[in-house]
């Protein structure tokens, strides 16, 4: 069986655009219909993200694991920015179990999705969970893992060990602060989760992200790609710029992200 993430390496930069409970009081650009996503997704792309976590909406607002709008979604994203690496997410908001979430990447089978550990393992039956890792593996399904604390990670190696979640090459999401006062992460809140990989990486492969939220997102991402890490980006998390700012849409996000890089050397250059 071959590892799934040796095809589909996370992208230097994912737009993250709406999230499971942000609305448009929040900001009004922000995406909730298919159609807005996709010309987010699209002005993502072309201000020079190269991923998208994509979530989807009821015609009430509210987030769905939604099998047939997940499929509507990538459909039109193909169409539009074919280019694009798109993950879809399970994100369970208090109302999905882990039946649901396996349910829903049997059904759509993506190129790529984002599962939270805790939410897909949420007590010690590991059985189910293990047969859907092996089932996804086999399909090439590239799962990142969403992982909250350094104690995921504990459980994240644990599970590998043990082979619950089997294979060599993973993808991983660092969520910076998401229990800070005020949703406010720090590029500190990167130091834990990097000495708890160190000594226990082994012979995995681990190509892995950040997010972060509030008013210093920016800054925590370029941290993490000084770093070796990869970045997910947009108003799923924050909607301020690094000078304090409300930025315009996320594609001014990713805007912000690229300059700070480049003032650091971390960008490709243009020449």
């Amino acid at each position: 069986m071959t590892d799934t993430a040796e095809f589909q390496p996370l992208p230097l930069i994912m737009a993250a655009p709406n999230g499971a409970r942000k609305t448009k009081d929040d900001h009004p650009a922000l995406p909730m219909s298919v159609i807005e996503t996709v010309e987010t997704a699209k002005a993502c792309h072309e201000a020079g993200a190269t991923g998208l976590h994509a979530l989807v909406r009821n015609d009430a607002g509210m987030h769905v694991l939604d099998a047939g709008l997940y499929k509507t979604l990538l459909s039109e994203l193909s169409r539009t920015v074919p280019e694009m690496q798109v993950q879809i997410t399970t994100e369970a908001v208090g109302i999905y179990g882990p039946h649901e979430q396996r349910d829903l990447v049997h059904k759509v089978r993506p190129k790529a999705v984002s599962i939270a550990l805790r939410e897909m393992i949420p007590d010690d039956d590991v059985v189910a969970a293990g047969e859907f890792y092996t089932w996804a593996l086999g399909e090439k399904i590239a799962i990142q893992h969403i992982l909250y604390t350094p104690q995921d990670l504990e459980h994240f190696f644990a599970f590998t060990a043990s082979g619950v979640i089997p294979g060599t090459h993973h993808q991983l999401l660092f969520v910076l602060g998401r229990y800070a006062t005020d949703l406010e992460s720090t590029p500190e809140d990167l130091e834990p989760f990097l000495e708890t990989m160190a000594p226990a990486q082994g012979g995995l492969v681990l190509d892995w992200a950040i997010c972060a939220f509030g008013h210093r997102e920016t800054e925590c991402l370029v941290r993490a790609i000084q770093m070796g890490g990869k970045a997910r980006i947009g108003f799923e998390n924050g909607i301020w710029n690094r000078h304090g700012d409300l930025a315009t849409d996320n594609a001014d996000r990713v805007r912000d992200l690229i300059q700070a890089l480049k003032e650091q050397g971390l960008y490709p250059s243009e020449d």
